[in-house]
C-alpha cells in the first residue's frame, strides 16, 4: 500500500465530507529526508467547534506511526462544514 493510500484510510476515521491531498516530492528533491511532503486539506463534522490545535491533533491521532515513519512533513488546512 502507498503512503497516500495509507494517510486516506486512515484518515477515514474523521469521517470526512471531503479530503484532498497532494504530495508534495517534487518540491523537496535533494531535501535528503526520509518520507513524503504532503499537504492536506480536511473537512470533517469532528473539527466542529475545535480549535486548529485540535483539530491538528486530531489528524495526528489518526494517521500515529505514519508521522514518525513515512511523512516528513504535513500541512494541514482542518476544516468544519461550515467553514469550508
Amino acid at each position: 500500500m502507498s503512503t497516500e493510500q495509507a494517510i486516506r484510510e486512515r484518515l477515514a476515521a474523521l469521517s470526512p465530507l471531503s479530503l484532498e491531498l497532494v504530495d508534495e516530492a517534487h518540491e523537496h528533491v535533494g531535501h535528503g529526508a526520509s518520507g513524503g511532503h504532503y499537504q492536506l486539506t480536511i473537512v470533517s463534522e469532528a473539527f466542529r467547534g475545535k480549535p486548529p490545535l485540535a483539530r491538528h491533533r486530531l489528524v495526528y491521532e489518526a494517521l500515529g506511526d505514519l508521522m514518525s515513519r513515512q511523512i516528513h512533513a504535513l500541512k494541514i488546512e482542518a476544516f468544519s462544514p461550515e467553514q469550508f
